[in-house]
């Protein structure tokens, strides 16, 4: 479900495995670092109380060794005193007791203070409650030794004196009990800092997990969704440039990889396309430049042979006709032999002439220069010649069907464009039986006017449609023509800035031909012999 999330999505994912897995480590670092700190504050607070209980403890038996002194000194040498009749020496001892309890005093002060901080600690080495409760007990037994000593002859008092020596033995009792609790607590501190210990290291060890865990994921899904992603776009980006447009990226990931892989096979599809058309224009334009070509070598061809061949053509059919005339009286016509004669006098005639005719088609053919074009209605041009071609008797029983979408205006030379309807036209009667039909469309598309010839009869094979135009090919059933008219009609088509096409789906399914010219007017381009003419000239 995630891979087919955006890329943003799946980072912030990353990021927030990246964040956890530190998060993980560093708690549990600075949980086993904290856990350290409190077991060394709390032991270094209760270690130093040791030698302060210590201390109050030396201090409470000093108190009653000086009581003890001052027992003996009063039982020895002042039996029935009075307090003011005291000897130096007892009250010296009276008040090194009092010095003493203030330093008792000062100890427990110091004592409570320490009991007294508070320590945030699990341990049970950090509870203090038992210390406390015992330092209230010595403050206790401290304030009545205090009221003891508040008379100035509790010393002369045997009550007094025993009571204040019994508070001072509680006393030190209590004060011997501050260390005990700290050595009864440090007694089980081993077990209890053991088990810590482990519990540390237990939980170190699954933090440590958890964070391979969360890393081991981070690389797997930084992995299928960056990695490999970059990895497939590189390799199909190479190979789309070593020439492989065949290639496809396939990338499942639904996310700006997958947007950026199908936009790079778009892109090759695209260029695939692009390529294949240009190719085919290059091939297209190739047999067109080789087709001129080839029309230009056979004009130049055609001109000189039409030239050389007409004037003995015209010698031979002037002395036919001469000839015949001269003989016509003397022939009789009723003689098998005169009549033979004059039908060879006659088809010499007629054969001289369709040679001659021939030979002006060369010549048109060859024909070059600057023909004038004016603006015209081509549909009416194409009209006028169905309208004439229908009339012929050979033609009668052909149906031709003309549309026209709407009048399309044109620079053309009217007579050369009635030329080649014409050609295309008898071309197409000539290819169709009796009962046939042609349809001639007349419309305008992209900037270009277009008129498309569509017969039913014996079609063109595929072999062949590359070869309609060529000078002296005919598609005719019997053989027919000189095969110029379609080179003829090229010529002229091409001359205007057009093009004309053949389509045919093969041999006795029909062919369209289709001619298209420009609505705007187009300069000619030059003819090779016009090119020679330019070179010479300079």
């Amino acid at each position: 479900m995630l891979s087919k999330r955006p890329i943003r999505v799946k980072l912030l994912i990353g990021l927030c495995l990246l964040v956890l897995m530190v998060g993980i480590l560093s708690g549990s670092g600075l949980w086993t670092m904290y856990a350290y700190r409190n077991l060394a504050k709390s032991l270094s607070w209760r270690v130093v109380e040791l030698p302060v209980a210590a201390e109050l403890s030396r201090y409470v038996g000093d108190l009653r060794i000086t009581l003890s002194e001052l027992r003996g000194l009063r039982a020895a040498s002042f039996p029935h005193a009075e307090p003011d009749s005291l000897p130096l020496r007892a009250r010296m001892v009276r008040d090194q007791f009092r010095i003493k309890l203030d330093q008792v005093e000062d100890t427990l002060a110091q004592y409570h203070e320490m009991v007294e901080h508070p320590l945030r600690n699990a341990l049970r080495i950090a509870d203090n409650q038992s210390e406390r409760e015992t330092v209230r007990k010595i403050e206790a037994a401290l304030l009545r030794v205090h009221q003891a000593n508040r008379d100035e002859d509790w010393i002369l008092d045997d009550l007094k004196v025993g009571q204040l020596d019994s508070e001072l033995e509680h006393l030190q009792t209590l004060a011997a009990e501050l260390p005990s609790h700290l050595h009864a607590k440090l007694g089980g501190f081993a077990d209890e800092v053991r088990g810590q210990y482990r519990t540390l290291i237990v939980g170190t060890w699954i933090t440590s997990i958890l964070a391979a865990l969360a890393l081991a994921l981070f690389i797997k899904l930084f992995y299928q969704w960056i990695f490999r992603p970059l990895r497939v776009l590189i390799d199909g980006s190479r190979e789309v440039a070593g020439g492989n447009f065949d290639y496809r990226i396939r990338l499942d990931t639904d996310d700006e990889m997958s947007e950026l892989a199908d936009a790079m096979n778009d892109m090759t599809a695209r260029f695939q396309d692009i390529r294949d058309d240009l190719d085919r224009q290059v091939h297209e334009r190739t047999k067109q430049v080789v087709r001129s070509e080839q029309l230009a070598s056979v004009g130049f061809l055609a001109a000189g042979v039409a030239h050389e061949i007409n004037n003995p053509l015209a010698s031979i059919a002037m002395c036919a006709e001469s000839l015949q005339s001269r003989v016509a009286d003397m022939l009789d016509t009723t003689n098998r032999d005169h009549a033979v004669i004059a039908h060879y006098l006659q088809m010499v005639q007629d054969e001289s002439f369709r040679c001659k005719k021939i030979t002006e088609k060369l010549l048109d053919f060859s024909r070059i220069g600057q023909t004038e074009r004016h603006r015209a209605d081509v549909g009416e041009l194409v009209r006028g010649v169905v309208d004439m071609v229908g009339h012929l008797g050979k033609y009668q029983n052909k149906q031709i069907e003309f549309t026209e979408q709407r009048p399309v205006i044109a620079p053309v030379n009217a007579p050369e464009i009635k030329q080649v309807v014409l050609n295309l036209l008898t071309n197409a009667l000539d290819s169709i039986d009796d009962g046939g039909k042609i349809q001639i469309e007349m419309g305008a598309r992209d900037a270009f006017a277009e008129i498309t010839f569509t017969d039913d009869g014996c079609g063109i094979e595929p072999e062949m449609i590359e070869h309609v135009f060529e000078p002296f090919f005919t598609r005719r059933r019997a053989g027919q023509g000189t095969g110029l008219g379609l080179s003829i009609s090229y010529r002229i088509i091409a001359d205007h800035g057009g093009e004309i096409t053949a389509q045919s789906p093969g041999a006795g399914q029909g062919a369209t031909f289709r001619v298209r010219l420009p609505l705007a007017a187009v300069a000619r381009p030059p003819t090779p012999k016009e090119t020679n003419h330019q070179h010479h000239a300079a």
